[in-house]
């Protein structure tokens, strides 16, 4: 699935976010919004990792949903 698929159907992939990402709440997923930006800063805050692992980990969850 690409970015401006994920980004249109946010809603629903956005429990697949938190079920990867258990840390991040509800209120943070809903400032993602679908944006791969947003959502590798929150990782990136949350988890406290560099963005080259965050990025990482949102391209490896992305192309496997």
């Amino acid at each position: 699935m690409n970015w401006d698929q994920i980004e249109g159907k946010w809603k629903e992939v956005k429990g697949k976010a938190r079920t990867s990402w258990g840390e991040l709440t509800d209120d943070e997923l809903d400032q993602v919004g679908g944006k791969k930006d947003e959502l590798i800063g929150k990782i990136q805050k949350r988890y406290g990792l560099e963005r080259e692992e965050a990025e990482r980990q949102v391209d490896d969850w992305a192309r496997n949903l």
